[in-house]
């Protein structure tokens, strides 16, 4: 898979999760699909379904600050506004397969920003 593959299905996925779209979402997760937070550690596809994908409903949208690309993995640091006009910063690094589906998601959680600061 190219670089700009990656990079684009990393995209694809954040714009999926602010539309609640879980069809799009199941189709570029990996059948292994692993989810780590410091909330969440080692969920696998269902348990990610059941504890963070509801989670979609708070988040309006989602602004990329840095997405790097270094093999398999894309670095993705993107600031987040949610339903109630708040935002956060994360920092996550998506790990794909040789299919191009992403087969794990590590999340780092940044902090909450000033109101104006986020325009996701």
């Amino acid at each position: 898979m190219s670089e700009h593959d990656q990079l684009a299905r990393a995209r694809d996925s954040y714009e999926a999760f602010a539309a609640g779209d879980r069809d799009a979402i199941e189709a570029l997760f990996a059948g292994d699909f692993t989810f780590s937070s410091p909330a969440d550690p080692l969920l696998d596809r269902a348990g990610y379904f059941e504890r963070c994908w509801p989670n979609h409903h708070n988040i309006a949208g989602f602004a990329i600050v840095r997405l790097i690309e270094d093999g398999d993995e894309v670095v993705v640091t993107y600031e987040a506004r949610r339903a109630d006009g708040t935002s956060f910063r994360n920092t996550e690094v998506l790990t794909f397969d040789g299919d191009g589906r992403i087969r794990r998601a590590e999340v780092y959680f940044g902090w909450d920003l000033p109101d104006d600061a986020a325009e996701a």
